[in-house]
């Protein structure tokens, strides 16, 4: 393999919320090629737009064709030496690991890959996956002989759309390889460009490990105050002002209670629960986890009924604003929403559903999910409303009026514990 960094040329595959960011950081020291099987994306980024929001104009035009060069052809890929993977690896309805856009990546590289080339893997997957499931697709595909002719790394991704402090940059990397020479490889090549530090994992299957270990610790954390919310909302009790209260306690972790979804915390703990499985164990603490988390969009939407007969209000055909749409604040991810859970739980009483999210264009989300939204302000304003759900915390939603919006008799229901007491009937 090529030990050294002075002829690199990379190629990333996939231009979304990882490969994008990632692409135009190693621009900056290395020629780069960026392919993805979105011809539109592709056309939008050539054109400096990133329509994820991830990097404005002026960062995409610093590097477009001076450094960054993008395409939706891997043939243009063939001066590459260094292959870097960003695909997504989501779960089917079943939330059984897909890993097709992996897989059909790694045949995509095996047809350019050439002797001395390194394959980077990046997307979240489960221990083992990268070397039983990509390596010997890399080969077969190539005719070329792992870790002979071409070598494997693997650095997962910790990207966190919408956070403009934590950028790829910013966030410290993980790295390993297929063999102490390409571990040290992969681990320099990262440094090269990152101004936080690199940590170089023991293996390809303690770095894949890792990844999951940290979302599905996230997962469980989020879950264990969610039930306790639950509990504290049966018992009359704020759950914000227990937080408050308990963190005055040295070593007490304040996690808030709210919806998981996303393309990590959502999806990674699966990952890690069927490869338990396939190994003849049961999870039951992830396993059930998930379920609690899955369960908290009905649970919303059933509290915001019942305080609406609490009060007489009608929630048959009644008017009801969900405030928020992406998956999490500040951002225009709309990958695995939970938002979509509590408008169909309503949708079985009235059609007279509005979602505003002022981050999310209404074709995004439309696209990846079928829902229609509003992210012009002037078209809700005027209306009024028997209850309003504030989903997602927003910067943009600090300077809303809510109580313009309600009507005499009304329900607020807080999920995220950010707005005022004296205006809320429930928070989460």
């Amino acid at each position: 393999m090529n030990h050294s960094l002075e002829d690199i040329n990379i190629g990333i595959i996939g231009l979304g919320y990882v490969g994008l960011p990632l692409a135009c950081l190693f621009a900056g020291k290395y020629p780069v090629t960026g392919t993805d099987i979105n011809a539109e994306r592709v056309a939008e980024i050539a054109g400096g737009v990133d329509k994820t929001g991830e990097l404005s104009s002026d960062e995409l035009a610093r590097v477009i064709g001076n450094g960054l060069n993008v395409t939706d052809k891997i043939s243009a890929m063939t001066d590459c030496n260094v292959y870097i993977i960003t695909v997504p690896t989501p779960v089917d309805i079943d939330n059984i690991p897909d890993l097709t856009p992996l897989r059909d990546a790694s045949r995509s590289v095996a047809s350019v890959l050439r002797p001395g080339d390194t394959v980077i893997y990046e997307s979240t997957v489960y221990p083992g996956a990268t070397e039983e499931e990509c390596v010997p697709l890399l080969e077969e595909g190539s005719g070329l002989r792992y870790n002979l002719d071409f070598h494997v790394g693997y650095s997962p991704e910790r990207v966190n759309p919408g956070d403009r402090e934590h950028r790829v940059e910013n966030i410290s990397k993980i790295t390993s390889g297929s063999s102490a020479e390409a571990a040290d490889f992969v681990d320099r090549l990262y440094a090269s460009v990152l101004k936080a530090p690199t940590f170089r994992a023991a293996s390809i299957k303690t770095a894949e490990a890792a990844k999951i270990l940290e979302n599905t610790q996230r997962d469980i954390n989020i879950a264990f105050i969610n039930e306790a919310a639950m509990v504290f909302n049966a018992l009359g009790i704020d759950t914000a002002e227990v937080i408050k209260a308990a963190s005055s306690k040295w070593n007490f972790v304040p996690i808030r209670p709210g919806l998981v979804g996303g393309h990590c915390i959502g999806v990674d703990p699966y990952y890690f629960i069927y490869k338990a499985r396939k190994k003849g164990m049961e999870p039951r603490l992830m396993s059930e986890a998930r379920r609690v988390n899955n369960y908290i969009s009905e649970y919303v939407a059933g509290r915001v009924r019942h305080l609406m007969k609490k009060k007489g209000i009608p929630v048959k055909d009644s008017k009801i604003l969900l405030l928020g749409f992406a998956f999490k604040e500040n951002c225009t991810d709309v990958r695995n929403t939970k938002v979509t859970d509590i408008y169909n739980a309503l949708s079985d009483f009235t059609d007279n559903i509005d979602i505003y999210d002022p981050y999310v264009a209404p074709k995004r989300a439309k696209d990846a999910t079928g829902m229609t939204i509003i992210n012009d302000f002037t078209q809700v304003e005027k209306r009024q409303y028997d209850a309003v759900i504030y989903c997602v915390d927003h910067d943009e939603f600090a300077r809303l009026d809510i109580r313009r919006m309600l009507r005499h008799n009304s329900v607020v229901y807080d999920v995220k514990s950010a707005l005022d007491k004296a205006l809320v009937d429930e928070r989460l």
